[in-house]
């Protein structure tokens, strides 16, 4: 008997009740599990609370506004789907939002199919980010990446959203030469302002967690003049 699909939860982040429940109605129908808030603060609570599969999120909200949402969100979830809805639909709040780490964006007024298929495309991508990589053991670390976390013999460690997105980028790369450009284009993006020493220590921070002895390192070797290499044996 085939395991039976489990039911995506999306989370309606809008401050006009109307359209907070028409989109809850139209997704339900859909055959997604919903949830909502009023507030920004409300929907970024819940944003980190929850097992989410997507953000539906406005951007003028109360408390906080949505880009400021999105920000707070990828500070801690690189991955969870945020798809940005609102009146706002110029260039600028457009490149804005997507700069921020929203998946899409959609104006209003927009038609319910064209939702349901931006909704459905972000999910689709999300559920392929996970199949790609989703639970590895690195020496005696194990690396659960769809529930963000790190365990040494059954002992949880501490990570950050930053720390696991360049872990997955140098287990995706692994055995390959990254120089510290490349990790931080990858990583950070191209047009982040940070430096490459930026790199160096977050990958001594990655070390701490992954490495038996950080000062002789197995998993990732510093190529010296060059960069770095990721090796998941050691």
């Amino acid at each position: 008997m085939s395991k039976p699909k489990r039911q995506e939860t999306i989370l309606v982040v809008e401050d006009d009740p109307t359209l907070r429940m028409s989109l809850r109605a139209a997704l339900r129908s859909a055959g997604y599990r919903v949830d909502t808030a009023a507030t920004g603060p409300e929907g970024l609570d819940k944003a980190l609370s929850a097992r989410l599969d997507l953000v539906l999120l406005d951007v003028m909200l109360p408390g906080m506004n949505g880009f400021e949402v999105c920000q707070a969100i990828r500070e801690r979830d690189t991955e969870l789907p945020v798809l940005m809805v609102t009146a706002k639909g110029t260039e600028e709040d457009k490149v804005r939002g997507l700069g921020l780490g929203a998946d899409d964006y959609v104006v209003k007024p927009f038609g319910v199919a064209e939702l349901l298929a931006r909704v459905a495309a972000a999910l689709r991508r999300g559920r392929l980010r996970e199949t790609q990589i989703s639970t590895i053991a690195i020496g005696e670390v194990t690396v659960d990446f769809p529930s963000h976390s790190l365990t040494r013999d059954g002992a949880p460690l501490e990570i950050t959203a930053h720390e696991l997105r360049l872990l997955k980028y140098l287990v995706e790369r692994d055995g390959l030469l990254l120089t510290r450009q490349q990790i931080l284009d990858g990583v950070w993006g191209a047009d982040y302002y940070g430096t490459e020493r930026t790199v160096d220590n977050f990958i001594g921070r990655l070390r701490t967690k992954l490495e038996r002895d950080p000062r002789q390192p197995r998993h990732i070797l510093t190529v010296r003049g060059a960069g770095y290499r990721f090796s998941r044996e050691g």
